[in-house]
């Protein structure tokens, strides 16, 4: 059996509806170039108890992490997930939904939505938030296209200090849409205002993180008033979870909040699925990409929900859409909403607290304990932090073969940053566990061959 749920009789009736005779003839508007004209390689189809055992071989070559000795974060993180995330976003209810198009059949789907909505507004201190995106990269290109639709401007400041692999997804996507980006170099870790604010001018808007890709806190409420003064709107990426403890973006005087609810009840799942956020304020409204689930009464004054604003273009004309790449992450969104709602905020500071504590804690520990190892960024910062770590790749290599996984080597990312490592802790962490990779990784200093 071949999974082909069409049978030759099936084929040719719809070849007859069509007028063509054969296959080749459907296709025959396909240059010949571009039609493979031999079957594809693949190995012969394997008995189901082979597959089996093929699989679990690969998935046995898989490096498995515990908790305790994995100090990588850099956009994804092994967050504590409550139980109940997986025990209500498995049902069958949730798993099998798709999009809510009739309002009076998904109404269960169009409120775990809002709850979505609301929570991540609460979080980031604006007055409304859509029903999700892809992930927190593709969430920010629309704040961008948002900002210059909303400014009439084409140009974006973003700091060198945001996460590369946004900052690279929004370079791709906004040069079609013919939005020139400018980037401001970082200083020692953080962003300076002063040159945020003269590349400000004429600019849609100022794009900060608060924590930045290096963990540091930057100065939130002063990029907000250096993009204001040039009549700029002003962007803020944001892990939600340090939310919990920081000012939102919302309170500092920015003009929309995104980023990436994975921290909320996702798994780290391979590198996805994620799930993007964004919020802004009220005068934004009509500018926001995708849609947003509204709450309501119904003709008995019953609470309902609907699709209120529907600006994506699986609804409206092409032209007029907001956004063609934006679509709503609906199974993740929930998970995110269930762990939000599990832990509470008082659940929300605590994991942000454990893991800033933990951060710290490794960042003295391996200070104190060795002199080679020293922390070059002096600002404050949450959960991560960088390391100068001699012949640090091969340090990391050393740690590898221990069990431990130490972090984001950041040379990649600049000849500057040659020897720094980002390091991140979680309140999964525990103090055996800080103590058992700090001396592993001052051993390895001391053995690694320059």
């Amino acid at each position: 059996m071949d999974y082909v749920q069409n049978t030759p009789s099936d084929v040719a009736a719809m070849l007859r509806t069509v007028g063509v005779r054969t296959l080749d003839d459907l296709f025959a508007a396909v240059p010949a170039p571009l039609r493979r004209d031999r079957p594809l390689d693949l190995p012969p189809a394997l008995p189901e108890a082979d597959l089996v055992a093929h699989l679990e071989a690969l998935a046995a070559r898989n490096r498995v992490f515990e908790p305790g000795r994995c100090f990588l974060g850099a956009g994804a993180y092994g967050r504590f997930i409550p139980a109940v995330v997986d025990a209500l976003s498995g049902r069958g209810e949730f798993v099998t939904s798709y999009t809510p198009y009739q309002a009076e059949a998904s109404q269960g789907t169009l409120q775990h939505i809002f709850e979505f909505q609301t929570m991540i507004c609460e979080l980031a201190g604006m007055d409304v938030a859509n029903a999700s995106h892809y992930d927190g990269a593709t969430a920010l290109q629309e704040a961008v296209a948002m900002a210059a639709e909303h400014t009439g401007r084409d140009r974006a400041v973003l700091s060198a200090a945001l996460h590369p692999q946004y900052r690279a997804v929004t370079r791709s996507l906004c040069r079609a849409r013919g939005i020139r980006i400018l980037e401001v170099a970082s200083v020692r870790g953080t962003t300076p205002v002063s040159t945020l604010k003269t590349a400000a001018e004429g600019a849609a808007c100022v794009v900060v993180q608060n924590p930045n890709f290096f963990g540091c806190l930057e100065d939130l409420p002063g990029a907000a008033r250096a993009a204001h003064e040039a009549g700029a709107l002003a962007v803020a990426v944001v892990n939600p979870l340090s939310l919990a403890l920081l000012k939102s973006p919302g309170e500092c005087g920015c003009d929309i909040a995104v980023g990436e609810a994975q921290p909320l009840g996702l798994e780290l799942s391979f590198g996805g699925p994620g799930c993007g956020f964004l919020a802004a304020r009220e005068a934004l409204l009509r500018r926001m990409p995708g849609r947003i689930v509204g709450q309501t009464v119904d003709a008995e004054g019953r609470r309902g929900f609907v699709l209120t604003l529907q600006t994506r273009e699986q609804h409206i004309r092409r032209e007029k859409a907001t956004s063609n790449i934006c679509s709503n992450q609906t199974h993740m969104a929930l998970r995110a909403a269930i762990a939000m709602a599990a832990l509470g905020p008082g659940g929300l500071r605590r994991a942000a607290e454990l893991g800033v504590r933990r951060a710290h804690e490794l960042a003295e520990r391996l200070e104190r304990g060795s002199a080679s190892v020293k922390l070059p960024f002096p600002a404050p910062f949450f959960d991560e932090f960088v390391a100068v770590v001699p012949h640090a790749s091969r340090v990391a290599r050393r740690l590898l073969e221990q069990g431990f996984l130490a972090g984001l080597d950041l040379h990649p990312f600049g000849l500057a940053l040659r020897d720094h490592l980002l390091l991140c802790c979680t309140e999964r962490h525990t103090p055996a566990d800080l103590e058992a990779f700090a001396a592993a990784l001052e051993e390895a200093v001391r053995t690694v061959s320059p």
